[in-house]
């Protein structure tokens, strides 16, 4: 079985198309069930890659993932996670999730909050998988925003 080199990078401007390709490739499947673009791909990368913690995964020296965080005074609120489509469902996410936490604890902070849309079921069965509860819901634009949050 072959090694993989895993390494974690924080996201300068220069990787701002990069990870601009990866969102909208990785949130492309979602745009037929809401009828619109998923938020992530209508964000400018130049201007969030500054404003936020963008920390880009690599396998083999390949862009396979990426995680954007907010931190607040007592959580770590993840604002997108995003995997390349031809390796989703092969533990990238998972890793992700893991730095997060790890990247919170670290931190000091108590927890990591995340939220998305109510119809990414899949995405919701994943979160809770890893220990995430429901915290609300909230109506946004045609649809819901599931809220979720877990200790660390």
């Amino acid at each position: 079985m072959p090694q993989h080199k895993y390494l974690f990078r924080r996201a300068t401007p220069e990787d701002a198309d990069a990870i601009r390709d990866l969102v909208h490739a990785a949130y492309a499947k979602w745009a037929d069930l809401i009828r619109r673009e998923p938020l992530p791909m209508q964000t400018d990368y130049r201007q969030a890659v500054t404003a936020h913690r963008i920390d880009l995964l690599y396998d083999d020296d390949q862009l396979v993932a990426l995680i954007e965080m907010i931190p607040a005074v007592d959580h770590l609120l993840i604002e997108n996670v995003a995997v390349r489509p031809s390796a989703q469902g092969t533990g990238y996410g998972r890793l992700l999730m893991r730095h997060a936490d790890l990247l919170a604890q670290s931190m000091g902070l108590h927890g990591v909050r995340l939220y998305t849309n109510a119809l990414f079921t899949e995405n919701i069965r994943f979160y809770r998988r890893l220990g995430y509860r429901v915290d609300r819901e909230e109506p946004f634009l045609d649809g819901a925003l599931v809220h979720m949050s877990k200790a660390v």
